[in-house]
């Protein structure tokens, strides 16, 4: 602040002088025009040699030693009208970089500006408001319509609906249903709802954000550093100019013309202004940098290091198959399985209750409770004895039946955990859980290497098996398995050696990692506090392809900087030679190097906007569109579970049950994807012409409708007519294989499908 108001005070000093002069000058007064000229100097010329001073004694010149040598030039040289539009346009340039600045920064204040001040307790019948600071772990807090979350905590009565655009950037609200986590710093755009607090405001989300707002500063970034020491060639080279011109022409004003037309505003101005108004285009995408220092750095990264679980991957267990004894649905089986779990803290319960809801299976409260012998759990659901546990549990030391055999085969290939579950004693299915790929990771690989990433690694404590499998998937550079986290630092210093290196990751033993790396990202929406402290950037929003627009974000905002000062710079070398030669002033000299200011301003600030794409004023897709597009695929991946159990039924099937289990297969697939991939090229496909530049990737797609439609053909053909008598282990096999290419297919073209959607939205 005091800084500030030092710049303020100065430009006016310089101001008041100027205007005084020129007063002075029109009512015939020189002498009075002269000195007041003088005193509108002198002022800046002596703060300026303070700030040099002090420069010198840290070890540093900048390049405010040549508007220093141009003002005192002018002073001793009897030009203080010259002398005073130098102070005026460099003080005035500093007062240019505050406000743009300010405007830079807006969207990181708001963040700090909004941060809640009271909550409402509920004490038995009563609310009473009281200052967030006094709200503890466990407290029953009310937040009413419009009002912002004031601490972490979990939805205790009806589904809240929030809006996360604050923390994430994401427009679209969500709907948080009882026991679900709602965040501080979110807003409630629905009715009243009641939550129960699990941090103190202290260690809230939102207060951690504005830790994290309040140490990105806006210091000096190691590219301004660099622009500080061109002034070690630009004040000699500029001081022989002038000599030069003074000697070849006798006439010493040449020489100031030559200084005055010189003074570096270019570089003071264009990289701060520019890396700034980066962080803060990068704030409105999610991505929190700590500094324009942080920024440069991430522009010039070569190598790009990510964590495996809960990076690359969602992080913890998700279902990703059901296998069924003969004759078992697998639904039932969950649901089952689901109602058991409620009674269990463990994570692997949550994943499976959470698998049940979102097959809006309905769950039954178990009764009878217990730990099983060995790992498991033991209840009666609905009348019925429901084990739910490990291999042994369900089976002992008897020899595994073949669907078991399969399920065990089928875990073991997707590095998946097999949950079996027996009714009444019966063993009748297996829940395999894995940590998968997030859905955008694919995408997010692809993007960091349009953004000029040459380098991608994985390092993960993951066994080798399953992180060479996600490495496979990805066509990474490297894999790193089985990595302590002192080892995983090793790794980021041997490659940060070889080029500038980044990091990203999201775990408490990510963070030492990223404090190696030359930029450390956090994916701060689901990570660890210690990994979001220790990085340089933080992923806001739960989406790793924030990462590539990070960099992308960063690369541009270096880009404008380095071309406003090669462009301030050489306008203003153009400038000196015509002093030199006599075309311009010391007055015309200044007054033109203005004007390059302003310009070198207006250039930086095109850091605030997001680039060409918008430019050129191509439309986006809605975030509530693009969500309504992946709600119908993820209804869809139900029908293709369910075509992935029907043939893995007809391994054991009968005649009868064969020709149920196809004809089934046959009316999912006519219901249900072919219906979809019709909906899909008659509405969904024209409508996202509006958004793309090219419709080249819609063909391609098409042509995918195609093949699913041909191979549902084919499946009509093997159903129609079918009778028990014409059942064979042949027309079985051909079933089958054409069941699960309808279902590979469709998972793979979905997966494209919401590629091309994301990249509508973000276009």
């Amino acid at each position: 602040m005091r800084e500030t108001i030092e710049r303020y005070g100065l430009v006016a000093i310089a101001l008041a002088g100027l205007v005084a002069g020129l007063a002075a000058w029109a009512v015939g007064a020189p002498g009075v025009a002269h000195w007041s000229w003088f005193a509108g100097t002198l002022p800046v010329v002596v703060a300026l040699a303070i700030s040099i001073v002090r420069a010198l004694a840290a070890g540093r010149m900048g390049v405010d030693a040549v508007a220093f040598v141009s003002m005192s030039a002018a002073l001793v040289f009897g030009e203080p009208l010259a002398g005073v539009v130098v102070a005026i346009m460099y003080t005035g340039g500093n007062v240019l970089e505050d406000i743009a600045v300010a405007r830079a920064e807006r969207d990181l204040r708001a963040l700090v500006d909004r941060a809640p001040r009271l909550a409402h307790r509920r004490g038995g019948d009563m609310v009473e408001d009281v200052p967030i600071d006094a709200v503890a772990i466990g407290d029953v807090l009310v937040v009413r319509a419009g009002e912002v979350v004031p601490v972490d905590g979990t939805v205790t009565g009806a589904a809240a609906a929030i809006d996360e655009s604050a923390l994430t950037g994401e427009a679209l609200p969500v709907t948080r249903r009882a026991g679900e986590e709602v965040r501080s710093g979110t807003v409630n755009v629905g009715e009243t709802f009641e939550m129960r607090a699990r941090a103190t405001a202290g260690e809230s989300t939102y207060a951690g954000i504005v830790r994290l707002v309040t140490a990105a500063q806006t210091a000096k970034a190691p590219f301004i550093r660099i622009a500080d020491r061109y002034a070690l060639l630009l004040l000699p080279a500029t001081l022989a100019l002038a000599g030069l011109a003074w000697a070849l022409s006798g006439d010493p004003i040449r020489a100031l013309a030559v200084l005055v037309a010189s003074t570096p505003c270019p570089l003071i101005l264009a990289a701060p202004v520019a890396f700034i108004a980066g962080v803060s285009q990068a704030a409105r995408h999610g991505i929190l940098v700590k500094g324009g220092g942080a920024l440069e750095a991430l522009a010039t990264t070569v190598t790009v290091m990510f964590d495996k679980t809960g990076t690359l991957t969602v992080g913890g267990a998700r279902l990703v198959a059901i296998e069924t004894a003969p004759g078992e649905s697998a639904a039932e089986v969950l649901r089952l399985a689901a109602s058991l779990e409620q009674a269990s803290h463990h994570v692997v319960a949550g994943a499976i209750v959470a698998a049940a809801a979102a097959q809006d299976l309905a769950l039954a409260m178990p009764t009878e409770v217990r730990e099983a012998m060995g790992s498991g759990l033991e209840g009666r659901v609905g009348g019925r004895v429901v084990c739910v546990g490990s291999q042994s549990i369900a089976f002992g030391v008897a020899r595994l039946p073949d669907w078991a055999t399969r399920a065990l085969r089928r875990a073991s290939w997707r590095s998946a955990l097999a949950v079996f579950v027996t009714v009444d004693g019966k063993p009748a299915g297996a829940l395999l859980l894995a940590d998968e790929l997030r859905k955008e990771t694919p995408r997010a690989i692809q993007l960091l290497r349009g953004a000029g990433i040459r380098r991608i690694m994985m390092v993960t404590g993951d066994r080798a098996d399953a992180a060479e499998t996600i490495g496979a998937a990805l066509d990474l550079d490297a894999v790193l398995a089985d990595r302590s986290p002192s080892d995983k630092v090793d790794a980021v210093k041997t490659e940060q050696r070889l080029a500038a290196t980044l990091m990203v990751g999201d775990g408490i033993n990510d963070a030492p990692a990223l404090a190696a790396a030359g930029v450390g990202i956090a994916m701060g929406a689901r990570g660890a506090s210690a990994s979001s402290e220790a990085a340089d950037v933080v992923i806001l929003v739960d989406r790793l392809d924030r990462v590539a627009q990070a960099v992308t974000v960063a690369r541009r905002a270096r880009h404008i900087a380095v071309q406003s000062i090669v462009v301030g710079m050489s306008l203003s070398g153009v400038a000196m030679v015509a002093a030199a030669f006599g075309y311009l002033s010391p007055v015309a000299g200044a007054l033109t190097q203005e004007a390059i200011d302003v310009a070198v301003i207006l250039n930086a600030l095109r850091a605030l906007g997001p680039g060409r794409g918008a430019a050129r004023g191509q439309r986006t897709m809605s975030s509530t569109a693009a969500q309504d597009l992946r709600e119908d695929h993820a209804r869809l991946e139900r029908s293709l579970d369910t075509l992935r159990g029907i043939a893995d039924a007809l391994d054991d099937a009968g005649p009868e049950e064969a020709v149920r289990l196809i004809r089934e297969a046959e009316r999912l697939v006519a219901e249900e994807v072919v219906a979809h991939e019709r909906d899909d090229e008659a509405e969904v496909y024209p409508s996202l012409t509006r958004y793309l530049a090219d419709s080249h990737g819609l063909s391609a797609m098409s042509r995918a409708h195609r093949e699913i439609q041909h191979l549902a053909r084919l499946l009509s053909r093997l159903a129609d007519g079918l009778a028990p008598a014409d059942v064979d282990r042949y027309l079985v096999r051909d079933a089958q294989r054409v069941i699960e290419s309808i279902e590979a297919l469709v998972r793979i073209h979905n997966a494209q499908e919401e590629d091309i959607y994301e990249h509508a939205v973000a276009a």
